[in-house]
């Protein structure tokens, strides 16, 4: 599928971060046939677009990618994004033996979207110190990359500084939902300016917050009921990106054939958020905000360095439960299913601070981690 306009894309990808599992302790272990059967379905409704990354599911994504895609479908029926991850490169020559990696994985070829993984402070000078933007132009010209952008968690000024340095790029993928619009760290409102001022086409992650916004407290979900009885409240979070102009597509991290129907019938029927409908959202929003909630979209990327294996999302998950709906069952459930096994409790964090490093949300995890002692230990 040869895309020569972006306006084409389908507005709506299939993120292959979050996919389901046989076993909830082992994110390798992925069900390949259900997701061969959300793939099929998303096929079957016009939906092209798969988004990976070298990290996802420690590799096993990009596994699944080649069984799910390349050996079942025509190399030309689908889109698929891959991503260079910052943190892995220790040397230039590990740029190419990644993205090697990364085709031998897949299997797929080429990938018609390429992205700098996680562009920010931290990570933005390894990739200028070892030519990764002119790496990536070469790879266009020997047609192993088509189209070429990078994801991003920082500032709008360091963006604007990149994207004036950088006007090969095409696409920037941001994180964007109606929660973080005006998050002073996340920043979403500003960074999506920054990419309309200089014309690069954008791309959403996160539009449900890790499924924060599918998964509303009572009071939140009956304000958005009142005004449209008939709409999930992960819909909500989908037309509020797709309301915005230059959009690519919408990636939604989908771990349930439920997740991806609902998703797509908004989609499919697509229409704007009216003022009303606006104004409803901002009455969410100002609701959320009195509540202290973690803003943890379950990435995970904390949790693999983590020398104690605490599983911190879901420790996260337990707390919001607890802010949101009081001390509960359903908050102490969370809990305690979060450090059953093997799998530590939050007093046993050891103050490392290697979450911190890794986290794209840039939250104080360890200082959040001693008020989840507090309540739950």
């Amino acid at each position: 599928m040869v895309i020569e306009n972006l306006n084409d894309v389908p507005h709506f990808g299939f993120g292959m971060m979050r996919l389901p599992l046989l076993d909830p302790d082992d994110v390798t272990n992925i069900d390949i046939e259900q997701v061969c059967r959300m793939a099929d379905v998303f096929m079957e409704h016009g939906f092209t677009y798969f988004d990976t990354a070298y990290p996802y599911h420690k590799g096993y994504s990009e596994r699944a990618v080649k069984e799910v895609l390349v050996n079942r479908y025509d190399r030309e029926s689908f889109l698929l994004a891959d991503k260079l991850p910052a943190w892995s490169l220790h040397e230039k020559e590990d740029v190419e033996r990644i993205f090697n990696e990364q085709l031998e994985r897949t299997g797929a070829g080429f990938f018609d979207f390429y992205l700098l993984h996680s562009v920010e402070k931290q990570w933005y000078p390894i990739y200028e110190k070892y030519d990764c933007f002119n790496w990536a132009l070469k790879k266009k010209e020997e047609g192993l990359i088509r189209h070429f952008g990078f994801s991003y968690h920082d500032d709008p000024e360091l963006l604007d500084m990149i994207l004036t340095a950088h006007p090969e790029v095409e696409f920037v993928q941001i994180q964007m939902n109606y929660l973080d619009w005006e998050n002073p760290v996340v920043q979403a409102h500003a960074n999506y300016d920054v990419c309309r001022k200089h014309g690069v086409y954008v791309n959403v992650m996160e539009p449900v917050k890790g499924g924060t916004l599918a998964a509303l407290p009572e009071k939140e979900t009956e304000i958005l009921r009142k005004v449209n009885p008939d709409g999930s409240t992960a819909s909500w979070a989908i037309r509020f990106v797709l309301s915005h102009e230059g959009m690519l597509t919408v990636l939604s991290g989908m771990s349930s054939m439920d997740q991806m129907n609902d998703n797509m019938r908004t989609v499919s029927d697509f229409h704007p958020l009216n003022d009303q409908e606006n104004k409803a959202v901002h009455e969410v929003v100002s609701s959320m905000l009195d509540k202290p909630a973690i803003g943890c979209t379950a990435c995970r990327y904390c949790v693999d360095g983590c020398p104690m294996r605490i599983t911190i999302p879901e420790l996260f998950r337990a707390m919001n439960s607890y802010t949101m709906y009081g001390d509960n069952n359903r908050a102490r459930g969370y809990y305690k299913a979060a450090v059953s096994g093997d799998h530590a409790r939050a007093s046993d964090c050891i103050q490392c601070g290697r979450c911190e490093t890794s986290c794209p949300q840039h939250l104080p995890i360890r200082t959040l981690l001693e008020k989840v002692k507090d309540v739950f230990d």
